[in-house]
Formats: structure tokens, C-alpha cells, sequence
């Protein structure tokens, strides 16, 4: 059963009503039905300048494709974390420079297991839609 805050989040998004829209050289906004979204998925209309075409996003916790971008990405942001960790941990006996190589000890481990548990979710994900089943 969803929690109060999440039935507000659907409350809210029901709503409201949103539209895909196009948006012309000119700043006209031209509205996408559906059969235009769907005519040609693949071939892309050639932009001219200052053409943006508004979407929306994926739900959230859909698993993007793994990236060695995004992994560096996070380890970027657990690297302080972790040094952090190893400083209040090691205590008086470790000094910054025993820190700094362990925190990179660490990170030598984590960004390899991170890039391998992105893709186990990913290859997981993309059976999932194969079998045609989803959630």
C-alpha cells in the first residue's frame, strides 16, 4: 500500500494534464497526438535551428544502460565518504596518507563492482522485457 506522500505524488500528476508539444522556428508550439508519436520511431524529423521538442521522462527506477561515466560519477561521490570513514575508523593511528591509500584501495574495488552490479540490473531488466513481462 503506498504511504500518504506517495498517494499525494499520484493525486498530483493526475491533475494535471500534459502534452508533448513541438516547438517551431518561429516559438509556435504545434501539439503531438499519439498517431504522430507512434508514426516513425526511429527516423527522427532533420532539427532546424531552434526547433526543441518537449518529452517526458521514464519512470523513475527504470535501469539505464551501465556506463563507465555514471560509475565514475558515483565513486566521485563516495570517495569523500569513504575517506571520511577510514579517518574516523582508523583513529590516532592512521595518518592522512594511510587514509588517502586505503580510500583508493577501496575505490579500486567499488567502481568495478558498481559497473558489474549496473549491468547484472540491466541484463536483468532487458530479460524481463523479452519475456514481455512487466512489473
Amino acid at each position: 500500500m503506498a504511504n500518504q506522500k506517495q498517494r499525494r505524488r499520484r493525486a498530483k500528476e493526475k491533475r494535471h494534464q500534459y502534452d508533448v508539444v513541438e516547438i517551431d522556428g518561429e516559438g509556435n508550439e504545434t501539439v503531438l497526438t499519439a498517431s504522430e508519436l507512434r508514426a516513425e520511431p526511429t527516423a527522427r524529423p532533420a532539427k532546424q535551428s531552434g526547433t526543441r521538442v518537449a518529452t517526458t521522462k521514464p519512470p523513475r527506477g527504470t535501469p539505464q544502460p551501465p556506463t563507465w561515466t555514471r560509475v565514475l560519477k558515483r565513486a566521485g561521490i563516495f570517495a569523500p565518504i569513504f575517506l571520511a570513514t577510514v579517518l574516523l575508523l582508523g583513529g590516532d593511528r592512521m595518518t592522512f596518507a594511510g587514509a588517502v591509500v586505503q580510500t583508493a584501495f577501496l575505490l579500486a574495488i567499488f567502481v568495478p563492482f558498481s559497473y558489474f552490479m549496473d549491468r547484472m540490473v540491466w541484463r536483468s531488466h532487458e530479460k524481463r522485457l523479452a519475456k514481455g513481462s512487466t512489473r
